[in-house]
């Protein structure tokens, strides 16, 4: 009999901060990638200099920023994270890179983001390790050249087509696509998780857990959480009874579908009589942001066959229309 989840008293405040896997070893999945990146690392090592810039894109959740963090801690070097949307002028630009300490990982997540000018700006500091800024408008403006410690860029975006080939090029330890996870690495994760926040949860609701997680490290991690939660809140023991109640209060069916998911199928199979139809328009009929259903919704929802992006835009197929008419919805 499992018991009721416990606090752990030697777990860290953040969550997040303390299921993130900090050694090669308990990273799971990724296994190409994973032996690319400790390739470039080892070699810089041995010349004692920093491995040359990365992209990772993929799917949100799938271990690009985790990926990043693990860089800089077999570099031994700090670690400077922010975003794309962050670095809106030359002068945030400027002010990130000049205030790097020398040996610095610079994580850049949502890179896509980034404007052309800024792209623009960042191609010398990735060559060459200057920055040119221009001063001045006019007859009057001059170009200052400012030189840059040395440093390795991390890159992470779900939308690698909207970067920029010159950008995408200076990307010379490697660009990776991220996947989705199996179930076999997601219960690895699930377990190691449970461990983690000393949880006592049967291999049954590992299963479940991982089979509803969208394929997902981040998905997994948070439902295993949330049914923890749902433990110590009605005080009972981790069962797949109480695995599953949990579950449809939340709103996950067995296949880890929400309702916004049912939602945007249901619109596209009734609204739009299965397709094809366009992003924009479905996202206007669900009053959502485009990119919220094309980097949250379909992603998912394209992996499991239930949807296919065509020309013409989105079809639901043969597959999505039997989940509707098949499954319950728990809504």
């Amino acid at each position: 009999m499992s018991s009721p989840a416990n606090a752990n008293p030697t777990i860290p405040t953040s969550l997040d901060s303390a299921l993130r896997p900090a050694r090669w070893d308990e990273y799971v999945g990724q296994k190409q990638t994973k032996a690319n990146i400790r390739i470039a690392i080892d070699a810089a090592k041995k010349r004692g200099s920093m491995p040359e810039h990365i992209l990772f894109y993929g799917p949100p959740g799938v271990g690009k920023t985790t990926l990043a963090h693990l860089v800089a801690t077999t570099l031994g070097s700090p670690l400077k994270s922010t975003s794309g949307v962050a670095i809106e002028r030359a002068g945030d630009l400027a002010a990130i890179l000049t205030n790097l300490e020398p040996n610095t990982v610079l994580f850049i997540d949502e890179i896509h983001r980034l404007s052309r000018k800024i792209e623009e700006l960042l191609y010398p500091a990735l060559e060459s390790g200057h920055l040119d800024l221009v001063l001045g408008k006019g007859p009057s403006a001059r170009t200052v050249e400012l030189a840059l410690p040395l440093f390795t860029l991390v890159g992470a975006t779900t939308r690698v087509a909207e970067l920029s080939g010159p950008l995408r090029s200076r990307f010379g330890g490697g660009v990776y696509q991220l996947d989705f996870y199996n179930d076999e690495d997601l219960r690895d994760i699930v377990r190691r998780s449970a461990k983690l926040l000393n949880l006592d949860a049967p291999e049954e609701v590992i299963e479940r857990i991982a089979a509803r997680s969208r394929a997902t490290p981040r998905v997994a991690n948070a439902l295993l959480k949330r049914v923890r939660d749902f433990s110590e809140v009605h005080e009972r023991e981790i069962s797949i009874k109480l695995c599953d109640e949990a579950c449809k209060l939340f709103g996950i069916d067995a296949r880890g579908l929400t309702k916004d998911d049912r939602r945007y199928l249901e619109t596209l199979h009734k609204s739009f009589r299965g397709g094809p139809a366009g992003v924009r328009a479905i996202a206007s009929t669900l009053h959502e942001d485009p990119d919220t259903v094309e980097n949250v919704y379909e992603p998912y929802l394209l992996r499991l066959g239930f949807l296919e992006r065509s020309p013409r835009g989105r079809i639901i197929t043969p597959t999505g229309r039997a989940y509707l008419e098949v499954e319950p919805s728990l809504f």
